[in-house]
């Protein structure tokens, strides 16, 4: 077996672990291990754009730090921890401003400053942008940077199982895909920044390799999750294929209408409009559909047609592209066909209460990025804070780890005893999974979808979640005599689904647990049957743990600040 020694890994190559990893590699010997080529990395799909109070258009003269803190902490329904939800704020002007100075390529307006326009939830227009095509700028932009400070890549390898020596984190094992070898990586410092697992459910904008590989690490590890019952469900992704439609598509003024011709979120959000955050548009939506105001009772419509040719091919390119490409609509003479989606996870991996932020449980293991909680999204994001989060973080754990510097390591011995018997119960994992008669993995992963997309949506009820809460221990079980070929082991993408499906039954389990429990609605979390928030009971982050007869819940305080709890209205 072949052993890499580093002082630092990072799981992902997106724009969490790019960031971390270029801050550490610095001074210290770091690695970035992917599943994908970092450019391939899920961070790249965004499109709208990242906020950070620059005050360039006249409009958002006045916009400050706390401003867009607020705007943060009323979104998240009050969920969001305080104190760093108003870091994240004020670093926000600083790592657009570096950003740039990295040769991100950002629209510009006439007068040379960065662009800025409105996005949902916001007071202030703040969301910089550089096109529709946000993400992919900056994910290159940091990988330019990345490959030439000499940072070290191990592109296809596969997080398969973390591992603890001494009481700490020790290292991980990962799959190298194209040889199909075990290889262990040793650091006393591990960073998971693997991105969000959206694929747990059928229908969802998350590209295919976003199926929570570190949260199932980690889990599987002892660590909790966290709030993992608060999914954001995006209000516009295309019909038919749920392929994500820009939140900067309202930004720059585009209509909802049902199939009545009206534009119905005067009734929800009478100021905001479509710019009002996403949880609350994309009930709306549903409500249209499920009262038959919607086309063909599956979708509405998103107009831009009033902006012009010009506007849309400068600012939505993307957009269109999708449009034509995917529906056969072109967005400067039809609307766009869109119904909600789901599209991110507030929740991941649970942190601690106090200490450095993103640091967990298990010493050295730390988590940034859409897999882990911090949480400054509470129970609801705001678009254009997750690109903002990617890079805050990242940077912030690079710079508090080499202040921190290296720690003592665990003797060879109890190293080299903890590595033997990680790849011991992985090989008899794969031993089993060619042996077994059972169902294919497939099969286990579209019925674990479809109860998802059915029972935990937009809209929840006791009834519902409780038939996720039964079908789900159900595929767990069949997932133990699952069968797969492991036999060769190169590009044995079988082998790699089948691992990815057991980090997914556990992520797919907890959200439906932890939403059977939350008894109230609150951000993105909605039950019909309890429709308001209870600030006396859940005003809580939900802690999930693995116990011998299943789950077990427990809670953590909200850190609150300045900011007074109060109702949303829009």
């Amino acid at each position: 077996m072949r052993i890499e020694e580093f002082d630092v890994l990072v799981v992902g190559a997106g724009l969490s672990g790019l960031r971390a990893g270029l801050e550490l590699s610095t001074k210290w010997n770091t690695a970035v291990i992917s599943k994908v080529f970092p450019v391939r990395s899920h961070s790249g799909a965004a499109q709208g754009g990242i906020n950070a109070t620059l005050g360039n258009l006249e409009e958002g003269k006045g916009d400050t730090p706390k401003g867009h803190a607020f705007d943060t902490v009323k979104g998240s329904d009050y969920l969001a921890d305080q104190d760093i939800v108003m870091f994240m704020c004020e670093e926000a002007p600083k790592i657009v401003v570096e950003f740039e100075s990295m040769g991100a390529p950002f629209s510009r307006l006439d007068s040379g400053l960065i662009a800025q326009r409105p996005f949902g939830g916001a007071g202030f227009p703040r969301t910089c942008y550089a096109g529709d095509r946000t993400g992919h700028a900056l994910l290159h932009t940091l990988n330019e940077q990345s490959i030439h400070n000499g940072l070290n890549f191990f592109d296809e390898y596969f997080l398969v199982d973390l591992f603890k020596a001494g009481g700490r984190i020790a290292g991980l094992i990962a799959l190298d895909i194209a040889k199909g070898e075990l290889v262990s990586f040793r650091a006393p410092y591990v960073i998971l920044a693997t991105g969000g697992f959206g694929r747990i459910f059928k229908f969802s904008t998350n590209a295919v390799i976003n199926t929570g590989d570190g949260v199932g690490a980690a889990f599987r590890a002892g660590i909790p999750m966290q709030d993992v019952e608060f999914v954001q469900f995006h209000p516009t992704t295309l019909f038919g294929t749920n392929i994500l439609i820009t939140e900067g598509a309202r930004g720059e003024g585009g209509y909802l209408f049902n199939n009545k011709n009206h534009r119905f979120m005067e009734k929800t959000a009478p100021k905001a409009m479509e710019l009002a955050p996403r949880d609350i548009v994309a009930r709306s939506i549903e409500t249209e559909i499920i009262e038959e105001r919607g086309f063909e009772n599956s979708y509405v419509h998103l107009d831009l047609t009033h902006l012009g040719a010009e506007r849309i091919k400068e600012r939505l390119p993307g957009i269109r592209e999708i449009s034509i490409s995917f529906a056969g609509i072109d967005p400067i003479d039809e609307p766009i066909p869109v119904q909600p989606g789901q599209h991110y996870s507030m929740g991941g991996i649970g942190t601690k209460f106090d200490g450095i932020y993103g640091e967990t449980d298990l010493p050295g293991l730390y988590t940034i990025g859409e897999c882990s909680c911090l949480s400054v999204h509470g129970a609801n994001r705001l678009g254009g804070n997750s690109l903002l989060e990617t890079a805050v973080f990242g940077r912030y754990i690079g710079r508090k780890l080499l202040k921190k510097g290296l720690p003592n390591k665990p003797s060879l011995s109890e190293i080299q005893i903890a590595e033997e018997k990680a790849i011991n119960n992985i090989e008899r994992l794969f031993k089993s999974w060619s042996e077994n008669t059972g169902k294919k993995p497939v099969e286990i992963r579209n019925e674990m979808g479809e109860t998802l997309n059915r029972n935990v949506g937009v809209y929840r009820t006791d009834k519902d979640l409780k038939k996720a809460t039964t079908t789900l221990p159900r595929l767990q079980k069949e997932f133990l005599n699952t069968q797969v070929s492991t036999e060769d082991r190169r590009f044995n993408y079988g082998l790699i689904r089948t691992l990815e499906l057991r980090s997914m039954l556990d992520i797919a389990e907890a959200t439906s647990y932890a939403s059977l429990w939350r008894k109230e609605s609150r951000g993105a979390h909605f039950r019909i049957d309890y429709p308001t928030r209870n600030d006396d009971k859940y005003l809580v982050h939900t802690m999930i743990y693995r116990v011998k007869d299943g789950l077990e819940i427990k809670t953590k305080p909200v850190k609150l600040g300045i900011f007074e709890i109060k109702e949303r209205k829009y």
